[in-house]
């Protein structure tokens, strides 16, 4: 989710921020609380504050970097979460390893506002562990003031007429998926041969262009005009568009990207799952939706909230694609065993 779904965190209200001391225990574990663990700057953090005040429920909220750090502290079982927002691929896994547990549908009346084109997808095919939260794609987003060319391929990343100015992604799944894409390959190959020169090709491309790898931070660094391209995620570009009409675009290329999702799932060890689920159907309330929505920038799966949207967002295919572009899109998968060759190639292409 993000995915990608990667950043410098920002500071969340003291009111509601956690301490993030000593194994990230929680503040409470009392009836009145629920404890949020979720990417940064992926919500509205007034929506916390409004729950509180409906339901006297205190919401506890801490943020995360990235998938992987997240899943490590729910697999130490040091924490006391009672919910996380997974991106697809990491949800998977959690299933597999047991980690996140069913969620009680009979008691989210608002379940019924997800579009049922975004449920029974590969990570969760029976709809048991999570709730789609929000969607998009990866592209490339550059500043038109300063670039003529037109960009519609992951081949400009390699280009060395642009050396020093690209940013990409410091994610693994995702640098190493474009390399897969821009070969040809799938973006989940397993293949150990594929996976190789996936990594010499950005290897190859760190020697060519010199790029910095950067996480969500590259919103203020591409509002700063640090570089004139970069790696990024569908909402953030949205974001940066609306603010600089007529300087910045986003293309998806024409090899295809991926199309992510994130989700709200429960941990196995959720000391307050009734509140959870009181909470996640509190978000799906389509009114909240949008708030949330307008602040976050990305692509809702909530039918019940596009009809509040502005039909400038809902038409703008930065963050609403064509069903055209989509069907060249790939959703991450769980690696299996994979997951070595990944990381041992992802060590090799960050080494200094």
């Amino acid at each position: 989710m993000n995915k990608l779904k990667k950043l410098l965190i920002s500071a969340s209200a003291a009111s509601i921020l956690c301490s993030m001391l000593s194994g990230c225990n929680l503040a409470s574990n009392s009836k009145d609380t629920i404890n949020v663990f979720n990417w940064g700057e992926y919500i509205d953090e007034s929506i916390l504050k409004d729950f509180t005040n409906e339901t006297g429920i205190k919401v506890n909220y801490e943020t995360f970097a990235t998938n992987e750090e997240m899943y490590e502290k729910i697999k130490s079982g040091t924490n006391n979460y009672d919910l996380i927002c997974p991106s697809d691929y990491m949800l998977q896994r959690m299933i597999k390893e047991n980690l996140v547990q069913e969620i009680d549908y009979s008691k989210l009346t608002n379940y019924a506002n997800i579009d049922d084109k975004y449920k029974s997808q590969p990570y969760d095919p029976d709809n048991k562990y999570s709730i789609p939260y929000m969607w998009g794609t990866i592209g490339i987003i550059y500043d038109k003031q300063k670039i003529k060319d037109n960009i519609d391929s992951w081949n400009t990343l390699w280009d060395k007429k642009y050396k020093d100015q690209i940013f990409m992604s410091d994610d693994m799944r995702n640098s190493i998926g474009i390399s897969l894409l821009r070969l040809g390959f799938s973006i989940n190959s397993t293949n150990t041969d594929e996976i190789k020169k996936a990594s010499d090709e950005l290897i190859k491309q760190r020697k060519g262009t010199n790029p910095v790898y950067i996480g969500d931070q590259v919103k203020d660094s591409m509002r700063n005009g640090e570089k004139e391209i970069a790696v990024i995620y569908s909402g953030d570009a949205e974001v940066l568009k609306n603010e600089n009409p007529g300087r910045f675009e986003y293309v998806i290329p024409k090899e295809g990207t991926n199309l992510w999702f994130d989700l709200w799932a429960i941990p196995k060890n959720s000391k307050n799952k009734d509140n959870a689920e009181k909470f996640l159907n509190y978000l799906l309330d389509a009114k909240v939706n949008k708030k949330n929505v307008d602040f976050i920038g990305y692509a809702t799966p909530n039918k019940a909230t596009l009809p509040l949207l502005d039909t400038k967002t809902t038409s703008d295919k930065t963050a609403y694609p064509d069903k055209s572009v989509l069907d060249k899109c790939q959703v991450f998968i769980d690696l299996g065993d994979a997951k070595k060759t990944y990381s041992d190639a992802w060590l090799q292409i960050t080494a200094k």
